[in-house]
Parts: structure tokens; sequence; C-alpha cells
């Protein structure tokens, strides 16, 4: 489920953002060899499996949570009541701390004291990595250039930035996306990300993590271009007795650019608690 969304088919801000971006690119700074290109056409590409848990388990690699056998999830659309996504807490991977916060949470759940809704339906922003937990039906888009590459969910126009070829900052603040640094390792774009405030969960079944947060994604292009891998390794040694991995599949579509509003307005909607702003910042 997610929050109501407003939706105006306008030319969008991301292109104005788009040319600046292209037009600040030094001519000496052009990479040498080619590179992945992402974001011809400002194409786009939509998450798959999106009914299902997103995050897939990597082969060889520690898997994310998953939903808990005796209570599966059903989505809306398929004929048969819905059901919210519950947790299997039996993971080994889950700190004390973490399994008694998920706990609480799923025993209200079950007994119908609270809903179970993610970020995505209080329009506030998803943090990393559960930023891959979107990306469908509306589509990811990348904007490219040799010194910045710019993540953005049409949904909501939430913005993950990247700083391409350098290290990170000193001393940073925790904040909603944290900071983000990245560079190409042939087709492959790496993107390390630390600087996480503890105010975001990780996946559809709320897992929480602290400031220690780190992860670290790989997004690639396979089947010719038609789609792209984004498999990603997050470590938190204060709610993780190991670093798990998992990995997001999309599928390339094209679409003219648009505009979705998602919080403006959005009041009294059951108990998403949309953000509602006491005065105006400007």
């Amino acid at each position: 489920m997610c929050a109501f969304i407003f939706e105006r088919r306008t030319p969008t801000a991301l292109m104005v953002a788009c040319c600046a971006m292209a037009a600040s690119v030094a001519p000496g700074l052009a990479q040498q060899t080619p590179l992945p290109d992402f974001s011809a056409n400002l194409a786009g590409w939509v998450g798959l499996n999106g009914g299902g848990p997103f995050y897939e388990p990597v082969p060889g690699r520690l898997a994310p949570v998953v939903s808990d056998p005796a209570h599966p999830f059903t989505p809306n659309g398929v004929g048969k009541q819905p059901t919210f996504r519950i947790a299997d807490l039996s993971n080994p991977n889950l700190k004390p701390w973490v399994k008694e916060h998920m706990k609480k949470d799923l025993d209200e759940v079950l007994a119908g004291k609270k809903s179970a809704f993610t970020p995505q339906s209080s329009c506030v922003p998803a943090g990393v990595p559960f930023f891959m937990g979107y990306g469908g039906p509306d589509p990811l888009v990348f904007l490219q250039t040799p010194t910045e590459v710019w993540i953005v969910w049409r949904e909501d126009n939430q913005v993950r930035r990247i700083y391409m070829n350098v290290p990170h900052s000193e001393n940073l603040k925790p904040s909603w996306y944290g900071e983000s640094v990245g560079h190409y390792e042939g087709d492959t774009l790496v993107v390390d990300t630390i600087g996480l405030n503890d105010k975001t969960v990780l996946d559809v079944y709320r897992t929480p993590h602290t400031a220690k947060l780190h992860v670290v994604e790989r997004w690639r292009m396979v089947d010719g271009g038609k789609a792209m891998e984004a498999v990603f390794t997050v470590e938190d040694p204060d709610a993780f007795y190991e670093p798990w991995t998992g990995m997001r599949r999309y599928r390339r579509v094209e679409q003219e650019p648009y505009e979705k509003i998602c919080a403006e307005n959005n009041t009294n909607l059951f108990d998403y608690h949309m953000p509602v702003a006491e005065k105006t910042d400007f």
C-alpha cells in the first residue's frame, strides 16, 4: 500500500537539472573508455517482483530477512484478502535488540493494533538500501556525469546524489540518505554509502538499523541493456552479526518525463502520519 499520489505530466525540473549538470562538466574530465550509460533517452528502470519481498538472495552470500512461513504475504489485486508483510524472526543474523524491536512491532500488527506500512506510505525518505525497495510501478531514473550520478525515483522524486571518484567526508552528520561516493569498475557502478541516520528501515519488513550502517552497491545492466541488477551488501555490527547481501532486479522502460507529488495535501490518511511542517521555511 502506498499514499495517494497527485500527478501532473509537465516538463519536470529534473530535465533542467540534468542539462545544468551536463553543462558544468569540463571537457578535460571526459572518460577515456566508454562507461555504462544507464540514462540514455531518460530510460527508466522498474523493479521486478513488485508484489513480493523485492530483495532476492545472492548465492553464496548471507541472505536478507525473509517472510515468516506461518504468515505468508498476499498482495493487493490477486482476488484474496491482502495481508501485511511479517518477518521471519528466526533469522540467526539478527542481534537480540533487533528481534525484540521487530517482535513488538509484529505483535501489534498481528493483533490489529497498527498497520505495517513502510516509509513509502508516508512519503518520507527511504534511505539506503530501502531506496532499492522502490522502483515499481514507477521507475528509477539515472542522471550521469563524470562528477555526479543522481538516482531519482519518479513516484515522489526522491533523489540520491552519488559523488564520483572522491573519498568520504570526515565527521559526517547522519542524514536520511547519508553520503554516497562512487566509481566505475568496467560496466558496473559501485556505490559506497555511510553517514545514514537511524530513522529509516532496511526493507519491507521494517528491519531497523543503527547509525553504523554501511552499504555497498553494484549496479550493472544485463540482458543486452534490457535489464539492471543491483547487488548490495549491508553491514551494521550493532544490528547484525554478519554482513548480508541482497539483489534487486529491474526492467528497462522508456517514458515521457512526468512529475508526481506524494505528500502535498495528503492529510488524515488512516495512520500514515504524513510529515507536516509547522511553519513555512521560505
